[in-house]
């Protein structure tokens, strides 16, 4: 059974997420106590947070921070704040996802699923005990690892899976449609700006690893990724 946390103020909200949630066999826990909603996080040990932006204490941003800093769970906001810069912030901080209110409830919990699916079930199987080298840049796809040499920074499920993509077909084009569908099961419900933030969380995770130009833009196509890194190896 999937565990689903819910950080969110609005006690109506919580009743009706958990009475829709519980209809599909979840097992769900609402924050209590919005100064311990770390603690709270790791007793409960979710598979999936839906998160509010407008919080007592701290806002949404800060706790998905926070949780990203000890997991890699999927993370969905759902909050009433529909600017683009908010969903950008949200996916910068590490969201997997952002749902408007008001909300589709059918909608919500294909995300839901899509997002579950993904880190946990059939696509995610399909990708346990693999590990991808390209240049001496290796993928741990079921740990979330990225490494080179000694240094090494962890990946959000998104994350690695546009890496798989990319580095399956190193020194190709990979099309924009063709990394969505990787990600997301219904690009109907996917912003478009939704991949242009998730790049750049991978080009940021390359620099980590001193890889500044590995993944080229190629205008109206797609990405693709250059192995030039491996001639200073």
């Amino acid at each position: 059974m999937f565990r689903i946390f819910i950080i969110e103020d609005d006690r109506g909200l919580v009743a009706l997420l958990q009475d829709y949630l519980h209809k599909f066999g979840y097992e769900t826990q609402a924050v209590n106590d919005f100064e311990r909603v770390r603690v709270q996080f790791e007793t409960f040990a979710p598979h999936l947070v839906l998160l509010d932006v407008n919080l007592p204490k701290y806002d949404g941003y800060y706790w998905c921070r926070q949780i990203r800093g000890i997991s890699t769970c999927p993370i969905l906001f759902i909050s009433a704040r529909d600017g683009k810069m908010d969903q950008v912030m949200a996916l910068e901080n590490g969201a997997d996802d952002y749902i408007t209110k008001p909300f589709d409830y059918e909608i919500a919990m294909a995300k839901i699923k899509s997002q579950l699916r993904r880190a946990y079930g059939t696509y995610a199987g399909s990708n346990n005990e693999r590990t991808l080298t390209v240049a001496g840049m290796a993928l741990d796809v079921e740990r979330l690892v990225l490494t080179r040499g000694e240094a090494k920074v962890d990946l959000s499920h998104t994350e690695a899976k546009i890496l798989d993509e990319l580095m399956q077909k190193s020194g190709t084009i990979v099309t924009r449609d063709r990394l969505l569908e990787k990600i997301w099961d219904d690009q109907a419900f996917v912003d478009e700006n939704t991949l242009n933030v998730y790049v750049t969380r991978v080009r940021k995770k390359l620099a980590a690893l001193e890889i500044t130009d590995g993944l080229q833009t190629v205008r109206g196509q797609g990405y693709r990724l250059i192995p030039n890194w491996g001639d200073e190896d």
